[in-house]
């Protein structure tokens, strides 16, 4: 943190104390150019990831909901719970390493289908006949033949 009175970039910190609801960090600092004292607040970073739907809606991303459509995906089928959290872990890595607080549903679309193409291919096939809308049997039969290629 830079000093307020000299501009110099280091310094240390002298005392923390936590705000009495524990949203805010209050911290001392002591500049290590010129020794003098200043105090800087830490907060929550309140903004949340949304994600954009196909008709262009805005809506909060929401991992539980993530999970569940995951679960539905793997009902009945040998798939830890462990390894569905790990693919909501990774959607919710590549949304924190966006620059801008947003994804697409199909960004998700393709991070989930790509892990449940390596958990289970029934898994995989459940999820891809409802996440991409399937028309008629030709297009899930198409679906089908490019599983089999891989």
């Amino acid at each position: 943190m830079k000093c307020p009175y000299c501009d110099h970039p280091g310094d240390k910190v002298v005392d923390s104390r936590e705000s009495k609801e524990g949203e805010v960090i209050r911290r001392r600092r002591e500049c290590l150019d010129c020794g003098r004292r200043f105090t800087s607040y830490e907060r929550i970073d309140e903004i949340p990831y949304m994600v954009v739907k196909k008709d262009s809606r805005r809506e909060r991303f929401e991992r539980q909901k993530l999970l569940a459509g995951l679960l539905k995906a793997c009902e009945k089928r040998p798939v830890r719970v462990s390894a569905l959290e790990d693919v909501a872990d990774k959607v919710e890595f590549a949304l924190q390493e966006k620059a801008e607080r947003e994804i697409s549903t199909e960004e998700i679309g393709a991070h989930v289908m790509e892990a449940l193409r390596q958990l289970d291919k029934v898994a995989y096939v459940r999820f891809a006949s409802v996440y991409r809308n399937f028309r008629d049997i030709d297009e899930f039969k198409h679906e089908l033949n490019d599983l089999f290629k891989s």
